[in-house]
């Protein structure tokens, strides 16, 4: 069950849902090869998201059926673990129009995500849309896996990665739950097009564009750090510190990874509008590009 997170299976075995041979299972316990295992899902719990006003973004565009929100960085997108308030779902809820109810049955945790499409990592800022009802929802979700929906992020990279399309499998990393990986031959298939917009400090940085083809976790920063060798600036998960003085000071005054989804494009599902909106740089990241502008070796 790939699609299943693993916090919904420990939900549905403590709700009992879980059996093997027949049998009620536990948590943990061990299970023999040719053991026959019955799941019966159930809905996600009732959204214990709560309205908070206090939450601030930018509103690019919004009508009755969807919101486009230029997202700052280190705000979550929705309730998680370690996050359960202060959220863009827990600021949207206060503007009122989505309806909690409207949770994909196939998305196990729609209840604390409703309208959630497509997300951005908590230290990327730039935009993204969410919908307001279960129409605009589907459409939106069938724009993405069609791969129709253009979204174009830019960013700043360590090193000069080369031009070009980068197309691998994708997967969870085998030894850590916080991690991704394509240095696999099971999972998903990613696709990245990275092309160089400006090389900076002497070509020990660049100014870079990757446009998405498909929208893995993290697909970005695994790309380029894993096949491009080439990792963002400030990305402490799968980068690495910079060994050069200036750039590391630049890279820890900036201090999240230097990435920022800068334009997002796709068709209104319901009046079919082509809608595109682009977000400039944000002013940490402008800094950070002024600097490496600055060094010249």
């Amino acid at each position: 069950m790939p699609d299943v997170s693993r916090a919904t299976v420990q939900r549905w075995i403590s709700e009992g849902r879980v059996k093997v041979d027949g049998k009620i299972c536990r948590p943990k316990q061990l299970v023999r090869a040719g053991a026959t295992l019955e799941v019966e899902p159930s809905e996600p719990p009732p959204s214990t998201a709560v309205p908070d006003p206090d939450v601030e973004f930018q509103v690019l565009f919004e009508d009755p059926h969807l919101i486009v929100i230029d997202k700052p960085a280190g705000l979550v997108v929705h309730p998680a673990r370690g996050h359960a308030t202060g959220t863009l779902v827990n600021g949207l809820l206060a503007r009122g129009g989505f309806e909690r109810a409207s949770a994909d049955p196939r998305d196990p945790n729609a209840a604390i995500r409703p309208g959630v499409v497509h997300r951005i990592d908590k230290d990327t800022s730039g935009v993204l849309v969410v919908a307001k009802d279960e129409p605009t929802r589907e459409g939106l979700k069938q724009q993405l896996s069609t791969h129709s929906m253009e979204r174009v992020y830019r960013a700043l990279s360590l090193g000069v990665p080369p031009s070009g399309t980068i197309e691998t499998m994708y997967d969870r990393h085998p030894r850590s739950r916080l991690r991704f990986t394509s240095r696999t031959t099971a999972g998903k298939r990613a696709v990245t097009h990275v092309r160089v917009v400006e090389k900076l400090a002497a070509e020990r940085a660049a100014l870079i564009e990757c446009r998405l083809e498909t929208g893995r976790t993290h697909q970005i920063r695994v790309h380029l750090a894993e096949q491009a060798g080439t990792p963002l600036l400030a990305d402490w998960l799968y980068g690495r510190k910079p060994g050069a003085p200036d750039l590391l000071r630049i890279a820890e005054a900036l201090g999240r990874q230097a990435l920022h989804a800068a334009v997002l494009g796709f068709v209104h599902p319901l009046s079919k509008q082509a809608l595109r909106f682009e977000s400039p740089l944000p002013a940490d990241l402008q800094a950070a590009l002024s600097a490496l502008r600055a060094l010249t070796a």
